[in-house]
């Protein structure tokens, strides 16, 4: 399981993946799922990644790579993409050739070609941007109205961003609550769990203002979870108590 939240607001880019790759009583392993692709005062990019663990990173390492262009004979990557729109492209073309190339054996030993992914950062110069790209390589893009995608395990996290994330949340302030959706998402799913990577990127900044895993243990983190817990357990109970008796209508 996996639990990955980009949060885009008008201040910039928060983007917060869990590391979990295989849960069991014996047998956990972690992956790293945030992926920078950094040319600091150019461009910088963040890519995560759910599914199949080969699968996403053969889709990353073609990320670093690139593939040609069939129409100029050039090497495409995410340095030379003019756009953000032309980056997912890539990232969609990337999926689709792993599709290509891996789809075929996968299918023959009955495994299905899973995977999505959120790219988000900016071009100097260009909007800030945030993308779900989806196993066949298509993509759908985030909005000031909903200012948040997820991938993976999201339905425990998505209430807590539902009601605390606008399009005007502090850059911080977003980072906050996407740490409580992903300790939701974590009390939830024994799938989902530490470490945690993160980034935050600033609109219009030179490079990442903060890039940041998050341990077991860690003072921060093990706070908020605690607080988080207290601030529900006093939210509730200062809720009068349903007023329904036996025998009302």
């Amino acid at each position: 399981m996996t639990y990955c939240a980009g949060i885009l607001v008008q201040d910039g880019l928060v983007m917060i993946a869990d590391t979990r790759t295989n849960a069991g009583l014996d047998d956990i392993s972690t992956f790293r799922k945030l992926h920078l692709f950094a040319w600091p005062g150019e461009r910088n990019f963040g890519v995560m990644t759910a599914g199949n663990l080969s699968i996403t990173q053969s889709v990353v390492s073609f990320l670093h790579e690139g593939l040609p262009n069939p129409e100029t004979g050039e090497i495409d990557t995410l340095q030379n993409a003019g756009t953000m729109f032309r980056a997912a492209q890539l990232v969609g073309r990337c999926v689709r050739h792993v599709r290509d190339i891996d789809g075929p054996a996968l299918e023959e030993a009955g495994v299905k070609f899973e995977l999505s992914l959120l790219f988000g950062g900016q071009i100097r110069g260009q909007p800030m941007r945030l993308f779900m790209v989806y196993s066949a390589g298509n993509f759908i893009e985030c909005g000031a109205d909903a200012p948040f995608l997820q991938i993976g395990e999201h339905k425990y996290g998505k209430p807590i961003l539902d009601r605390a994330v606008t399009f005007r949340t502090d850059l911080y302030d977003a980072l906050k609550v996407g740490l409580i959706s992903m300790d939701s998402t974590m009390r939830s799913n024994i799938g989902v769990g530490l470490p945690i990577d993160l980034i935050v990127l600033r609109r219009d900044a030179e490079d990442f203002e903060l890039n940041r895993r998050i341990e077991a243990g860690e003072p921060y983190f093990h706070d908020l979870r605690e607080r988080w817990s207290a601030a529900l357990r006093a939210a509730h109970m200062a809720i009068p108590r349903p007023p329904y008796r036996p025998g009302q209508g």
